[in-house]
Protein backbone atom coordinates (compact mmCIF):
# COMPACT_ATOMS: atom_id res chain seq x y z
CA UNK A 1 0.00 0.00 0.00
CA UNK A 2 1.22 3.66 -0.85
CA UNK A 3 0.92 5.94 1.94
CA UNK A 4 3.58 8.74 1.83
CA UNK A 5 4.69 10.44 -1.47
CA UNK A 6 7.17 13.33 -1.53
CA UNK A 7 7.96 16.12 -4.37
CA UNK A 8 11.05 18.70 -4.80
CA UNK A 9 9.35 22.00 -5.19
CA UNK A 10 11.18 25.11 -5.66
CA UNK A 11 9.50 28.50 -7.64
CA UNK A 12 9.67 27.11 -10.76
CA UNK A 13 6.96 25.94 -13.04
CA UNK A 14 8.43 22.87 -13.68
CA UNK A 15 8.28 22.21 -10.09
CA UNK A 16 4.56 23.02 -9.75
CA UNK A 17 3.83 20.77 -12.60
CA UNK A 18 5.81 17.96 -10.63
CA UNK A 19 4.01 18.40 -7.54
CA UNK A 20 0.74 18.28 -9.58
CA UNK A 21 1.50 15.41 -10.87
CA UNK A 22 2.50 13.79 -6.95
CA UNK A 23 -0.70 15.22 -5.92
CA UNK A 24 -2.50 13.39 -8.58
CA UNK A 25 -1.11 10.28 -7.60
CA UNK A 26 -1.31 10.71 -3.86
CA UNK A 27 -5.31 11.79 -4.51
CA UNK A 28 -5.94 7.87 -6.64
CA UNK A 29 -3.37 6.49 -4.35
CA UNK A 30 -5.32 7.95 -0.68
CA UNK A 31 -1.50 8.76 0.21
CA UNK A 32 0.11 12.05 2.29
CA UNK A 33 1.82 14.51 -0.19
CA UNK A 34 4.88 16.20 1.15
CA UNK A 35 6.50 18.73 -0.46
CA UNK A 36 10.31 19.60 0.17
CA UNK A 37 12.19 22.33 -0.36
CA UNK A 38 15.38 22.25 -0.11
CA UNK A 39 17.48 25.06 0.86
CA UNK A 40 21.01 24.36 0.78
CA UNK A 41 23.70 25.00 4.08
CA UNK A 42 21.92 27.19 6.27
CA UNK A 43 22.28 30.62 6.97
CA UNK A 44 20.28 33.08 8.76
CA UNK A 45 20.85 36.92 9.38
CA UNK A 46 19.27 39.57 11.53
CA UNK A 47 18.37 42.90 10.37
CA UNK A 48 17.55 46.34 12.80
CA UNK A 49 15.35 48.94 11.65
CA UNK A 50 15.36 51.55 14.90
CA UNK A 51 13.43 49.51 17.37
CA UNK A 52 12.52 46.65 15.40
CA UNK A 53 14.74 43.52 14.23
CA UNK A 54 13.75 41.49 11.33
CA UNK A 55 15.33 37.73 11.30
CA UNK A 56 15.72 35.96 7.51
CA UNK A 57 17.03 32.35 7.28
CA UNK A 58 17.33 30.44 3.89
CA UNK A 59 15.27 27.65 5.58
CA UNK A 60 12.25 29.86 6.44
CA UNK A 61 11.96 31.37 3.06
CA UNK A 62 12.40 27.72 1.66
CA UNK A 63 9.39 26.61 3.99
CA UNK A 64 7.52 29.61 2.28
CA UNK A 65 8.02 28.38 -1.13
CA UNK A 66 6.91 24.78 0.52
CA UNK A 67 3.90 26.19 1.35
CA UNK A 68 3.15 28.27 -1.55
CA UNK A 69 2.70 25.39 -3.78
CA UNK A 70 1.11 23.35 -0.96
CA UNK A 71 -1.80 26.21 -1.24
CA UNK A 72 -1.42 26.15 -4.84
CA UNK A 73 -1.81 22.93 -5.00
CA UNK A 74 -4.84 22.17 -2.35
CA UNK A 75 -6.85 24.17 -4.96
CA UNK A 76 -7.36 21.56 -7.52
CA UNK A 77 -7.00 18.65 -4.70
CA UNK A 78 -9.22 19.78 -1.49
CA UNK A 79 -9.47 16.57 0.23
CA UNK A 80 -5.96 15.57 -0.15
CA UNK A 81 -3.61 16.18 3.08
CA UNK A 82 -0.08 17.79 2.01
CA UNK A 83 2.80 18.36 4.51
CA UNK A 84 5.20 21.30 3.46
CA UNK A 85 8.79 21.24 4.57
CA UNK A 86 12.27 22.90 4.52
CA UNK A 87 15.47 20.47 4.57
CA UNK A 88 18.76 21.20 4.19
CA UNK A 89 20.87 19.78 1.42
CA UNK A 90 21.04 19.44 -1.83
CA UNK A 91 18.07 18.74 -4.01
CA UNK A 92 18.71 15.22 -4.42
CA UNK A 93 19.80 14.56 -1.22
CA UNK A 94 17.26 16.69 0.79
CA UNK A 95 14.58 14.30 -1.19
CA UNK A 96 16.58 10.96 -0.64
CA UNK A 97 16.91 12.10 3.69
CA UNK A 98 13.17 13.17 3.39
CA UNK A 99 12.22 9.29 1.82
CA UNK A 100 14.28 7.55 4.82
CA UNK A 101 13.39 9.61 7.44
CA UNK A 102 9.03 9.61 6.10
CA UNK A 103 9.27 5.91 4.47
CA UNK A 104 8.45 7.39 1.94
CA UNK A 105 6.94 4.36 -1.03
CA UNK A 106 7.55 7.12 -3.93
CA UNK A 107 9.42 10.13 -4.84
CA UNK A 108 8.40 12.06 -7.35
CA UNK A 109 11.07 14.19 -9.53
CA UNK A 110 10.39 16.07 -12.36
CA UNK A 111 12.48 15.74 -15.78
CA UNK A 112 13.64 19.56 -16.43
CA UNK A 113 17.06 18.63 -16.08
CA UNK A 114 16.86 14.80 -17.82
CA UNK A 115 17.39 16.65 -20.95
CA UNK A 116 20.50 17.52 -23.64
CA UNK A 117 24.16 17.54 -22.01
CA UNK A 118 22.40 17.11 -18.83
CA UNK A 119 21.96 13.59 -19.36
CA UNK A 120 25.64 13.12 -19.59
CA UNK A 121 26.23 15.61 -16.08
CA UNK A 122 23.53 14.23 -13.80
CA UNK A 123 20.65 15.31 -12.59
CA UNK A 124 18.46 15.94 -9.57
CA UNK A 125 16.09 12.41 -11.03
CA UNK A 126 19.21 10.86 -11.89
CA UNK A 127 20.80 11.65 -8.18
CA UNK A 128 17.33 10.78 -6.75
CA UNK A 129 17.23 7.40 -8.38
CA UNK A 130 20.74 6.60 -8.01
CA UNK A 131 20.25 6.55 -4.24
CA UNK A 132 16.36 6.03 -3.38
CA UNK A 133 15.04 4.49 -0.96
CA UNK A 134 12.07 3.82 -2.54
CA UNK A 135 10.34 3.82 -6.22
CA UNK A 136 10.69 6.90 -8.07
CA UNK A 137 8.46 8.68 -10.64
CA UNK A 138 9.77 10.86 -13.48
CA UNK A 139 6.89 13.20 -14.24
CA UNK A 140 7.11 14.76 -17.12
CA UNK A 141 6.98 18.75 -16.80
CA UNK A 142 7.49 20.32 -19.78
CA UNK A 143 4.62 21.89 -22.20
CA UNK A 144 3.67 19.08 -24.35
CA UNK A 145 3.66 20.39 -28.43
CA UNK A 146 0.39 20.24 -30.17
Amino acid sequence: MTSTIITGVDASETAAAAARKAAELASALDATLHLICAYGRYESTTFESGPEKFHYSNEEEALKTAESVARSVRGDFAGLTIRAEAAEGKPGDALVKAAERLRADVIVVGNKRVQGMARMLGSIARDVASQAPCDVYVAYTHERKS
